[in-house]
């Protein structure tokens, strides 16, 4: 836990010493972070620090191995009618993909929101049938920015869209989403904005028992994308796949801590035409093992 917190203070000071947009993107998350606990009473939340190390990261355009460690800041909540979800990001990579200014790899900040309304509880009226238990509609956005040679991401994404609400152990939930997205790299003038496309998502955490004290359980994210039009520079996109899951261990009874505390994992990411990339494109598939920590306060 010293040597997480260590690195994370090397983090934010190099970010307020040096690189405006990681500041600028540490103050949005602030606020946002802010904004999740100011706009509703929350019944119920849950917010935690994470690391995660991977060697097998890809970016397209470059077709190297990239390393990059990564330092998240998460909160989940629910309130009388839904439920909220902010996260960031921030991205170290090593040489391998190189920053802009910097004799050291990129930087990259990404920010995630989603607030989940209950259709069912706005109602006061039960909407559950068959395997399903609530019916919401998902409205958020994505913010992300990176120092990268040669690009330099600037996106911004809108989503929303209808959520079903699945009656599991933990959580499952399937979305069909819009999503409106831009972006301002490196040689484009003024802000791009991609097509009007749809998404399909699942989002879940699911208890699947113990090693004898250790809970366990499974937890991700998966998404198919639609291709977005042509990309900023004419060129076409490809329907991207993206999915992120993770076998998750509770270890908090073995230092004496709170369930639910300090949790270790295993994580694996496959990311099929990354950013809409087509497969022709190095980089554009990725297949990442990485460790993950989390201690949750």
């Amino acid at each position: 836990m010293k040597s997480l917190l260590k690195n994370i203070h090397r983090q934010t000071s190099a970010i307020r010493a040096n690189r405006a947009p990681f500041g600028a993107a540490c103050l949005l998350a602030l606020w946002a972070l802010g904004a999740c606990g100011a706009a509703s009473a929350e019944e119920w939340s849950d917010t935690s620090i994470g690391y995660r190390h991977g060697t097998k990261f890809a970016e397209p355009y470059n077709s190297k191995d990239i390393t990059k460690d990564v330092f998240s800041l998460t909160h989940a909540g629910g309130y009388k009618y839904g439920t909220q979800f902010f996260n960031i990001d921030l991205f170290e990579s090593n040489s391998a993909d190189p920053g802009t200014g910097t004799n050291s790899g990129a930087q990259e900040a990404y920010i995630v929101y989603r607030n989940t309304f209950d259709i069912g509880k706005i109602a006061n009226k039960s909407l559950a049938f068959g395997p399903v238990r609530g019916v919401g509609v998902t409205a958020g956005f994505d913010w992300n920015t990176k120092n990268n040679v040669g690009y330099e991401s600037k996106k911004r994404m809108l989503v929303l869209g209808p959520t079903l609400m699945m009656n599991v152990p933990g959580f499952l939930n399937f979305d069909l989403l819009l999503l409106y997205e831009s972006n301002a790299p490196v040689g484009v003038a003024g802000r791009y904005t991609y097509k009007l496309h749809p998404a399909l998502g699942a989002e879940w955490a699911i208890p699947v028992g113990a090693l004898g004290p250790v809970p366990v359980s499974f937890e991700g994210y998966g998404l198919y994308i639609a291709a977005k039009g042509n990309n900023e520079f004419g060129g076409p996109t490809a329907p991207e796949t993206n999915v992120d899951m993770e076998l998750m261990f509770d270890v908090s009874s073995a230092v004496g801590a709170a369930p639910k505390t300090f949790r270790l994992g295993l994580e694996y990411q496959y990311w099929r035409n990354k950013f809409g990339n087509p497969p022709s494109v190095p980089g554009s598939l990725a297949k990442t093992p990485m460790i993950r920590a989390e201690y949750h306060f």
